[in-house]
C-alpha cells in the first residue's frame, strides 16, 4: 500500500503532500533532463515517475519553475517530459505555493545537481560515517541507499555503470537501461544487473576475522560472477544467477590464514530483516551475543565489549533493537540473561555478575 506522501492527499481539492524525498527525486529528474545524456527513454521514465502520484507531478512542476527562476532555463527544454502533466491555467493561477517548499526545493535542486553531476566530473566517491545513512540519486536515476560506515566509488560510463563497494552496506535500486549494465564490485566479485534491487554488504578483513561478502536480491534479476585472484572469493569462479529472496554469502580468509576457502553459500533470509537498518533497527533471531554485539557496534561510536568468557559470548539473543542505542541494548540483554552492565567513558561492558 502506498503512503499518503506517494498518493497525495485523499481529500478532493486539497494540495498533495510533497515530501523531501519526492522533491529530491524531482530535482534529479530535472537535472538529468538538462544534462548531456537526455534521451526519449529518459523522458518516458520521467513521465512514468510523475504518473505515480499527484505529489510527484506537483514536485516536478515546482522544481521546473525553480530551475527556470534560478538558472534561466527555458521550460521548453522539459516540455516533452511534462507533457499532459500540467494543470489547467486557472488551477495554476489559483494555487498558492507555500514558502517552505520553494526554499526546500531550491536547496534540493542545488544539492541534487551536485549528487547527479558529481560522478561525471571526478566527484565519484561517497562515504557515510558511523551511524550515518545517506540516500544518493545517481545521474542515471539509480537510488543508492548507504548504511553506516560505507565507502563506494561510482563511474557512470557510456556503455557500463560501475560501483565499487570498498566497505559497508548499500541497497541499489537500479534504473533500467539495457544498453548500460549496472555492475557492483566488492571483494573481487561482480554483481551485474540492468534494472533491479539488491543489497551488497562487504566487511573487509581485520585481525582475527576474514573478509565477508553478502549479496541479497530483493527483486528482479542479477548475475554474480566469480572473483579475481587474490580476493576473498578466489575459488568462486562460475557465474551464478540469483532469484528474488536469495542471499549469496562469500567468506574469505583471515589475515595470514592458509588452506582452502569456504565455498559460497546460498540461503533465503527474511528480506525485511536484511533491510531493517533502513528503519533504524537491528533484528536478531537466535544469534550469539558476540554476533549481536558486532552488529550493534557498527552503528555506535561507543562500543559494547563482552567479558572474555565463552559462557557470556555464546548466550543467544533474539529481538528488535534500535541501532545506535548500545546502552539500551546492553541493559536489555543484561536483564534477559542476568548479566551486569558497566558503563564507561569509552564504551559499555557486559559481564557475568
Amino acid at each position: 500500500m502506498r503512503s499518503k506522501a506517494e498518493r497525495g492527499s485523499a481529500e478532493e481539492g486539497s494540495e498533495p503532500l510533497v515530501t523531501q524525498e519526492i522533491a529530491a527525486e524531482a530535482a534529479v529528474w530535472i537535472a538529468r533532463l538538462h544534462g548531456p545524456h537526455r534521451s526519449h527513454l529518459m523522458e518516458r521514465e520521467c513521465r512514468a515517475w510523475q504518473a505515480r502520484s499527484a505529489a510527484h507531478r506537483l514536485a516536478f512542476e515546482r522544481g521546473t519553475d525553480l530551475w527556470m527562476e534560478a538558472a534561466g532555463v527555458d521550460r521548453a527544454a522539459v516540455a516533452r517530459a511534462a507533457a499532459d502533466r500540467q494543470p489547467e491555467p486557472a488551477a495554476r493561477e489559483g494555487r498558492r505555493f507555500k514558502p517552505w517548499p520553494l526554499a526546500a526545493a531550491l536547496t534540493t535542486a542545488v544539492l541534487a545537481g551536485v549528487l547527479v553531476l558529481g560522478p561525471w566530473w571526478g566527484g565519484d566517491r561517497y562515504d557515510t560515517g558511523v551511524g550515518e545513512q545517506r540516500l544518493v540519486m545517481l545521474q542515471d536515476g539509480t537510488r543508492m541507499s548507504m548504511n553506516t560506515s560505507t565507502r563506494v566509488r561510482v563511474e557512470l560510463g557510456s556503455s557500463r555503470r560501475t560501483v565499487e563497494v570498498l566497505g559497508g552496506e548499500a541497497l541499489f535500486e537500479v534504473a533500467k537501461d539495457a544498453s548500460r549494465p549496472f555492475v557492483v564490485r566488492a571483494a573481487g566479485s561482480e554483481v551485474t544487473a540492468t534494472g533491479t534491487a539488491f543489497v551488497v554488504r562487504y566487511t573487509p578483513a581485520i585481525e582475527g576475522r576474514p573478509d565477508a561478502l553478502d549479496i541479497t536480491l530483493v527483486e528482479g534479476r542479477v548475475v554474480v560472477r566469480g572473483a579475481t585472484e587474490g580476493s576473498p572469493s578466489t575459488e568462486f569462479v562460475a557465474a551464478m544467477e540469483m532469484v528474488p529472496g536469495q542471499r549469496l554469502r562469500v567468506a574469505g580468509r583471515s589475515r595470514g590464514q592458509a588452506g582452502a576457502l569456504p565455498k559460497p553459500q546460498m540461503d533465503r533470509p527474511q528480506v525485511d530483516q536484511v533491510l531493517a537498518w533502513k528503519r533504524g533497527e537491528a533484528i536478531f533471531d537466535d544469534v550469539s551475543l558476540l554476533e549481536a554485539v558486532a552488529e550493534m557496534n557498527r552503528y555506535a561510536a561507543m562500543p559494547i565489549r563482552v567479558a572474555s568468557s565463552d559462557a557470556v559470548g555464546s548466550l543467544r539473543v533474539s529481538g528488535v533493537f534500535k541501532t545506535g542505542d548500545n546502552v539500551g541494548f546492553a541493559r536489555a540483554v543484561a536483564e534477559l540473561h542476568g548479566l551486569a552492565v558497566r558503563e564507561r567513558a569509552d564504551g559499555v561492558e557486559l559481564l557475568s555478575k
